[in-house]
């Protein structure tokens, strides 16, 4: 379905989006590629070439990121889908033959994140390799991820809030200006990102410290995000936000973990600058 983007209150100009449209297909093979899936793949590469090139200042090696990623990836994929069905679970525990139909959308963020840092504490346990490390400058990928992927939903007109009169409103198909929260998100974790790539680099206090700025930055907007939202996956039949109450867990317990490491000093040197 084709619709028509536009943001009236900043310029005339729209934009028409189709999120069936093909980037490009493999004619003998019958295989396509969509713009959103090249959207997440330039993320994706982008946050693994930044990762690589800074693995040794966080204790890690690139050839330890390549195998993660091996495992990562695809647990990450499981997890954005399984947090996205069993929060739509009323839906598919009568349709169970749609569980696996990922290409239909129904990927959420917070599983895919859950289950990287699963992936990561499970696998360095198993390689006995560093742990804090790999949290630390895989929390830097996730935000490069993350900035990038967002526009993918712009392609497909989603991920949009309620609506508002502020200049910077986004119109689709010409209705009323809504809040573009994927744009206020990728916004966001750039700022977040820029921070934490300068603070690692001088002022690191703790392995793992790295990875509980993410959680505490990346939680904290995204309370106040998923607040616009007009997609959000509610708990049961309540009015809770699924994603806003898990943001605010995520902002306090990491916050208060970064905070009391902090300020308690009870911890051990970061490595050596690069």
């Amino acid at each position: 379905m084709t619709h028509t983007v536009g943001f009236p209150g900043l310029f005339d100009r729209t934009f028409t989006m189709n999120p069936e449209a093909l980037a490009f297909s493999i004619g003998p093979l019958d295989f396509s590629i969509k713009w959103y899936g090249v959207i997440i793949a330039c993320g994706f590469a982008l946050a693994v070439l930044y990762a690589a090139r800074r693995a040794a200042r966080f204790g890690t090696s690139t050839d330890e990121l390549i195998d993660l990623l091996l495992w990562a990836l695809p647990l990450s994929i499981v997890g954005a889908r399984l947090y996205y069905v069993l929060n739509k679970w009323d839906y598919y525990s009568a349709h169970p033959g749609d569980i696996i139909k990922v290409w239909e959308g129904g990927l959420a963020i917070y599983g895919g994140v859950l289950a990287a840092f699963a992936t990561v504490f499970v696998f360095s346990r198993v390689r006995r390799c560093n742990m804090l490390g790999l949290m630390d400058i895989g929390s830097l990928g996730l935000l490069i991820g993350q900035i990038v992927g967002r526009w993918a939903n712009f392609v497909n007109a989603e991920a949009y809030g309620s609506e508002t009169s502020l200049p910077w409103g986004m119109s689709i198909d010409g209705g009323a200006p809504v809040h573009p929260t994927f744009l206020y998100e990728s916004l966001w974790n750039l700022v977040g990102f820029a921070f934490l790539h300068f603070y690692s680099k001088k002022k690191r206090t703790f392995p793992g410290e790295i990875a509980l700025l993410y959680l505490t930055w990346y939680g904290f907007g995204r309370f106040f995000i998923e607040g616009l939202r007009a997609d959000s996956l509610y708990l049961g039949h309540t009015d809770i936000r699924v994603s806003q109450a898990l943001a605010l867990f995520m902002f306090v317990c990491a916050g208060g973990a970064w905070l009391y490491l902090r300020l308690s000093r009870k911890n051990t040197p970061a490595h050596k600058e690069e």
